[in-house]
């Protein structure tokens, strides 16, 4: 592939959140010989981008980032990282095109779930014959593969666990509303919501110093795809911080569906866990006991 970047699909974007992910897809991206232009989200992207083209633009502003994508060729466009926030209706600045061709989009933008804001900002984008892809498609390392990651196994009430929590977050995600769930001892003690996966763990450990839960039975952090969800966005993603929660939360480990969930930095993650003696596994729906029998 040409250093240069440009291909017969056109440049490449990234619309940059918080967290690591975006580093990472921009890290592959280059090996991979493409030259990413960065789009860094105002207030939600928390890394410096020198070396790389970029620009920061605000969560809303659909007119600047429409600009960009021309001024650059841009023909994909990879939308990775968190955002913590949902614009206020002040700073969404649509496109004519926008205004016009998608009547409900501000409103969606503003009150939808997760799930279906991301479909509409996907079909935005879309709009002018680019194409979004997922970070996966640009990183593939990045994905969970089938069965423990590590040394450690999970043991069968731990498989209980982790069928139970798989349960509750597969019911959460068809609501839009996380991704993720805790079992301890076949109970559904933690669902995630807007604080996110770190917050939620944080949850659980509370509750286990208060003597909520008991001090004997450790439990299991499950993360699922929404069955709903369109894969090009916000797949579940774990990385050391999540690890290291999940001890502080008592956990024996964490289980991610394989192939549409994201592990960051993984050597790390499997040290720590290691050394932690917890388990961290890829999750296959289709495979008898999700591929770990």
């Amino acid at each position: 592939m040409a250093l240069s970047g440009d291909t017969a699909a056109g440049r490449l974007a990234i619309i940059a959140g918080g967290g690591l992910l975006p580093s990472y897809v921009a890290e592959a991206a280059r090996a991979a010989g493409e030259n990413p232009v960065i789009v860094a989200l105002k207030d939600e992207s928390d890394r410096r981008w020198e070396g790389y083209d970029h620009a920061i633009i605000g969560i809303g502003d659909f007119a600047a980032l429409d600009g960009l994508l021309n001024r650059y060729g841009i023909g994909r466009v990879v939308m990775s990282g968190s955002v913590r926030r949902r614009p206020e209706w002040r700073e969404v600045r649509p496109t004519l095109r926008i205004l016009m061709k998608v009547p409900a989009a501000i409103r969606t933008l503003l009150s939808g779930g997760d799930d279906t804001v991301l479909q509409m900002v996907i079909r935005l984008i879309e709009g002018n014959g680019r194409r979004v892809v997922g970070a996966h498609e640009i990183a593939p390392d990045l994905l969970a593969s089938v069965g423990p990651l590590g040394a450690v196994a999970p043991g069968e009430d731990d498989r209980r666990d982790i069928n139970r929590a798989a349960e509750a977050a597969e019911t959460l995600g068809r609501l839009d509303v996380g991704q993720g769930a805790v079992s301890i001892g076949g109970r559904i003690v933690a669902l995630e919501g807007l604080e996110g996966t770190d917050e939620m763990l944080d949850r659980v450990a509370g509750l286990r110093a208060a003597g909520r839960i008991s001090a004997r039975r450790r439990g299991v952090l499950v993360k699922l795809c929404k069955p709903q969800q369109d894969v090009r966005a916000d797949l579940p993603a774990i990385g050391l911080s999540t690890v290291l929660n999940a001890g502080k939360a008592g956990l024996a480990g964490i289980a991610v569906e394989a192939g549409r969930s994201l592990v960051l930095d993984r050597a790390a993650v499997i040290r720590a866990a290691d050394e932690a003696g917890l388990f961290v596994c890829g999750l296959d729906r289709d495979l008898p006991g999700w591929g770990l029998e």
